[in-house]
Parts: C-alpha cells; structure tokens; sequence
C-alpha cells in the first residue's frame, strides 16, 4: 500500500529570528497596509499562531530560507522576537505556499470567533488581536441569528459580506433558501443583490408580515412587476434545476450524431451545395465542447 511523503517535519521547530533568511524582497511601503498591521496587532495580543515555512538548516551556515511568512517574520523582527516556531519542509518546493492555501469562508471565520469567545476571549480582546472594530466581531459572532440550517448550509463555503445576513434574517426560512439558491447561482453573494430579492420578497413570506422599504426610484407598479418576474425566475430555475443534466445529456448525444454525419463526404459535399447556413450552424453545434464533460459526469 502506497503512503502520501509529507510535506513538513510534523513537530514545529523554535528557530532564532537571525537565522531565518526571506526568499523574496518586500514591497517599501509594506509596513503601512492594513493587512500587516493587523498580523502585528495579532501577533502583539496573542502571539504567532501559525508557524513560518522553511527549508532544511543550510549545513555550514545553519540558516534556514524562509519559503513562506515573509509579513510575519517581518513583523518578528519589528516587535524584536529573538525565535520563531518554524515548519520545516521536505522537499526544495519554493513557491509560496499561501497560494495552495483555501482562505476561511464567512462561516467558518464565524465558527472560529464563536468558539474563541466560548473558551473565554473577549471580542474587545478579538478585535484588538485583528486590528478591526468591535463591532465587525460582534457581527461575526451573530451572523447565522435568524438565518435557517438549509440557507446556512448553502452558504458554509462562500465569502460574504455579513451585512448580507441583514437581508435575509427579515425572510422566512423557505424564501431563504431560494433567494440563497438564485444568489449561489448567479454568483452573486453582494448586498445590494440581497436587498432586491428581500424588496421583491411577497409580505406573507416576510417575518414580520411587513414589506420592506421601497427601492429608491422603483414605484408600486414596478414593484409588483418585480415580485412577478422574480416568482417566474424561480420557478424557471428550478424547472431548468430539474432538467439540466438531461438537457445536456441529450445535447451531447445530438453532437455527436452530428459530427458522424458530417464527417461523411458525400453529406457534407450536399449541404456545402445545398445548404451552406445549415452546414455553418451543425458545425457550430459539432464545436461546442464546454458542456461535454458535466454532462458526462451527471450521467455516470
């Protein structure tokens, strides 16, 4: 049975600050963006949490090149940190492992401060450690108050705006979801998008049976209209949710057909003749290769 090599020593190792030598030069103006400051203020309330990525110790002069932390070794070195605990690497991979890293959704970002504030640290003491306003902690420890398991669900790998939350906690749980569905299927998670499904949002389907506040500009006939148009769109979308597979399905097999056909001479040499619109469109039909593969994946 094959084994998986790792790709780090699995115990950290306490490095001193000299010995650690950066594999890339930083910007000049690095120290002012926001982002190092709140790795400083981090670093200052708590302590560093997730350790530097570098190579093996060099045999004649023991230093060791630092793969990845550059904006936290950096500020080690402002705060004057003599060690830092170090992840060494196995291999000579140079690349900067942020980039094979998948950032935290809003959830679990969500997840994590709820279960810091259980063990007992204050979100004063959270928002200091990540250089924001308390009240962006708050709205994080708050964010799924109102918001149904289904919708929530939807939305546990997805980066949000928590002002987005707003919105949907004023809808009962079963327009939630939908409004989530149309959101996660546009790819569209933006407030202002949120906002106009809640504005479009029937008052029976609305907690507190209350209609919103009108968009600006948008009068009570449109407004009907868009309640209208947004109940058909979900209907369409689920038929389309329904079918799609199918659909493509059968639009695999159809091209397929179709390129048989045409590769014959005598066919193509006829409509070349007879029908040279006809031959363009099935040729264009014969090209289309973006939906083969999901359609061969949801068949198998």
């Amino acid at each position: 049975m094959s084994t998986v090599a790792l790709g780090f020593v699995p115990e950290p190792l306490t490095v001193p600050v000299a010995n650690i030598l950066p594999s890339r030069r930083l910007s000049s103006g690095v120290t002012a963006t926001r982002k190092f400051r709140q790795i400083r203020s981090s670093i200052e309330e708590v302590g560093m949490i997730e350790p530097l990525s570098v190579m093996p110790a060099d045999s004649t002069s023991g230093q060791h090149v630092l793969l990845d932390g550059h904006l936290r070794l950096t500020v080690l070195q402002d705060l004057r940190f003599e060690t830092a605990a170090c992840l060494v690497a196995t291999d000579d991979e140079s690349y900067t492992f942020n980039n094979r890293v998948n950032r935290l959704s809003t959830i679990q970002e969500h997840h994590m401060i709820r279960r810091a504030v259980e063990r007992g640290v204050s979100p004063e003491r959270l928002a200091k450690a990540l250089a924001v306003d308390v009240t962006q902690i708050l709205k994080r420890l708050t964010l799924l108050n109102g918001i149904c398991a289904e919708a929530a669900d939807l939305l546990k790998d997805r980066q949000f705006s928590p002002e987005l939350v707003r919105a949907l906690r004023k809808m009962k749980p079963t327009r939630q979801v939908e409004c989530v569905e149309l959101m996660t299927a546009a790819n569209n998670l933006s407030v202002p998008y949120a906002e106009a499904l809640l504005v479009a949002t029937p008052a029976s389907r609305l907690v507190d049976g209350k209609k919103p506040r009108k968009l600006t500009g948008v009068g009570p006939e449109q407004m009907a209209k868009m309640e209208r148009e947004m109940s058909n769109l979900q209907g369409q979308y689920k038929l389309v949710e329904q079918t799609y597979g199918q659909d493509v399905l059968n639009l695999v097999l159809a091209k397929g057909y179709l390129a048989r056909l045409i590769e014959n001479e005598s066919v193509q040499q006829y409509l070349k003749a007879q029908q040279p619109d006809l031959l363009v469109e099935l040729q264009a039909i014969v090209d289309t290769v973006a939906l083969d593969q999901p359609a061969l994946e949801a068949s198998s």
